[in-house]
């Protein structure tokens, strides 16, 4: 964050000062009073099960050099350092966010968005736009409401780039947050089903997605998948300049795509530079390449040249439980638990599918969450791709995971468990050296402590 005093914090917040010397010099921001260091800003959320005025005693003990409250309280009251009141703590921590980004000078901002491939895509980008100068980008799954602001004044005075994720499950929520950051750019990575019992329809998903994208201004761009469904969508809807990418086609594209030895995926990056390199990913999954393929749009149009582009992309690491491999006694896990959709996983399968493996390939999956009425028909599909992909074993766990396996009928071994130990215990011997295992689920599914169990 950058430098900031009492009384602008109060001017960006919408609040008084109520205690406290306008002038005084502050550092950062913090939401959990666990953490709040010396001098810090302690912003006091109300949560559904906390509300943080209660700990105000605490940031007090840890020096904090002010807070942000919405009603006093005797703690607040024998507070030693600034106080500012505001009628509601989480607008406040909006406003302040979006006064922050305002007064960056210089800061190009991209926004992503997409039912999938958000994250991949932040990290890919974050990677290549690197070579051009410091970013500021997303970190874990602050992409929300609360999220996004905090990773805006998580920002430095000399960033370059800000790469943020924005995620949602209820209409509206892309605008806000769009309203908040301003984006100068964007990255819409697909339009899939993800939140459809909330959203209702694909349409409806695909509306919110393209509101990031009208957002940005007329000398703006645009970056998305040219075989995305809702392509043309999002052109008629958009001031900006929309840039299409894909596997052979779009403005920059991927060719001569070819799997190699340990599933990594090679090919050679196009787009109207006179540069062609060869791009090496060290991640799995030919769906990686649109989200490669994204970030390199962006950093072209941002000055990074396209040799680098492909250096970059060849050295990024990604994100936690985004099919990274794990080994565990000689079973090589793809953990790619951290969430699920219909689109998600039936990508993680088709890579299974196309991963070397010296021994079998199987599948230990979870549910998927926020499908509404359409849980059934999603998870059967599941199943049905399973049989598609070829695997030797399924192994699902969870009540509505069983849909998977139900979809499944034909392969040759499947099963069931309804939680995490018995299919870890199962797995254990079951399980040999050699085999691949797919490891995936909804958040809330926490397939992660299959692998963990497992251990």
């Amino acid at each position: 964050m950058m430098p900031i005093t009492l009384g602008q914090l109060a001017d960006w917040c919408d609040g008084e000062i109520l205690q406290g010397v306008p002038s005084t010099q502050l550092k950062s921001i913090s939401t959990d009073s666990r953490k709040v260091d010396e001098g810090q800003i302690f912003l006091a959320l109300k949560g559904g099960r906390y509300d943080a005025h209660d700990f105000i005693g605490s940031v007090a003990e840890r020096k904090a050099g002010a807070v942000v409250v919405s009603n006093l309280t005797a703690e607040t009251e024998s507070f030693n350092g600034g106080v500012v009141r505001v009628k509601d703590t989480l607008s406040a921590l909006q406003r302040l966010a979006f006064n922050h980004r305002r007064n960056s000078d210089g800061l190009f901002v991209v926004g992503i968005t997409g039912s999938n491939g958000k994250t991949s895509t932040k990290d890919f980008l974050g990677a290549s736009l690197a070579a051009g100068g410091q970013v500021n980008h997303t970190v874990g799954n602050l992409n929300n409401h609360i999220g996004l602001p905090l990773t805006i004044l998580a920002g430095h005075e000399n960033d370059k780039f800000g790469v943020w994720e924005m995620g949602m499950n209820h209409p509206g929520e892309i605008e806000a947050l769009a309203e908040i950051a301003e984006p100068d750019a964007a990255v819409i990575t697909h339009v899939g089903t993800a939140h459809i019992e909330h959203m209702k329809t694909r349409e409806a998903i695909a509306e919110e997605k393209s509101a990031l994208a009208v957002a940005v201004p007329a000398h703006g761009y645009c970056a998305m998948p040219a075989a995305d469904d809702f392509f043309e969508y999002v052109s008629d809807r958009v001031s900006c300049e929309l840039i299409p990418v894909g596997i052979g086609e779009g403005d920059v594209r991927a060719e001569a795509v070819e799997v190699i030895d340990g599933g990594q995926i090679r090919f050679v990056l196009r787009s109207d530079m006179n540069d062609s390199p060869e791009v090496l990913l060290p991640v799995r999954g030919l769906h990686m390449v649109n989200n490669a393929l994204l970030a390199a749009a962006v950093s072209i149009r941002e000055g990074i040249t396209p040799n680098v582009i492909a250096e970059k992309l060849g050295q990024v690491e990604l994100s936690g439980g985004r099919l990274q491999e794990r080994s565990a006694g000689g079973v090589r896990f793809l953990d790619d638990s951290y969430n699920a959709n219909p689109d998600s996983m039936k990508a993680a399968l088709e890579t299974l599918k196309i991963s070397p493996a010296g021994g079998r390939r199987v599948a230990v999956l979870g549910f998927m969450g926020e499908l509404g009425e359409h849980e059934r028909e999603a998870h059967l599909s599941v199943g049905g791709a399973v049989v598609k992909a070829g695997v030797d074993a399924l192994v699902t766990v969870g009540d509505q995971a069983s849909l998977i396996n139900e979809g499944a009928s034909g392969i040759q071994e499947s099963y069931h468990f309804v939680d995490h130990d018995a299919a870890s215990q199962f797995l254990r011997t079951f399980l040999v050296e050699d085999d691949l295992v797919l490891v995936k689920g909804s958040r809330a599914a926490a397939m992660e402590k299959v692998i963990n169990h497992f251990n």
